[in-house]
């Protein structure tokens, strides 16, 4: 059941932030109280104790990023809501899964908007001469309206997904 829970708040979430860019409250919060009180109600405190650190585990892992500016509460949400839901194993390799995916998306987006051989040359550039610029790559000159940006919630989805289907590592 929690499964099909999961498919059915990660499908919403993603036409949500894809469609306006947000993860809606209406969605996370419920289903973070449902993660907790199924895994409660199966388990007793044990399920509890699942739950509050899946919980846990899934905000901490996104929290500095959110205090960093790199992505909304509607993201850590989420990831906690996830966490709530299927405990701290699933959210931490639902995490490792997200990261990978939302690198590849990021990587594919700078290459789109660069150019893949303008990418290739800052790259190899930063490479050689050991410079840790790759805000440079993403803002050029510091140019805040060239800046690369895509809704998270897409790589958190399907990075979630393909825990769900492949499982941990």
């Amino acid at each position: 059941m929690e499964n099909s829970i999961l498919v059915i708040v990660l499908l919403i979430s993603l036409f949500t932030d894809v469609k306006s860019r947000k993860i809606l409250n209406i969605i996370t919060l419920p289903t973070i109280v449902f993660g907790l009180i199924y895994n409660i109600f199966n388990t007793g405190v044990d399920g509890f104790i699942f739950s509050g650190k899946g919980f846990l585990v899934g905000l901490g892992l996104l929290i500095i990023p959110y205090m960093l500016g790199g992505m909304g509460a509607g993201d850590v949400k989420l990831m906690a809501a996830i966490g709530a839901l299927m405990g701290t194993s699933f959210v931490f390799y639902s995490f490792i899964y997200t990261a990978l995916i939302g690198g590849v998306i990021a990587l594919l987006l700078i290459i789109k908007k660069r150019g893949f051989i303008n990418s290739i040359k800052s790259l190899f550039f930063n490479v050689v001469f050991f410079r840790s610029s790759l805000g440079s790559m993403i803002l050029p000159n510091g140019d805040k309206s060239s800046s690369i940006s895509f809704p998270y919630g897409v790589a958190i989805v399907l990075g979630t997904l393909s825990c769900l289907v492949w499982g941990g590592f």
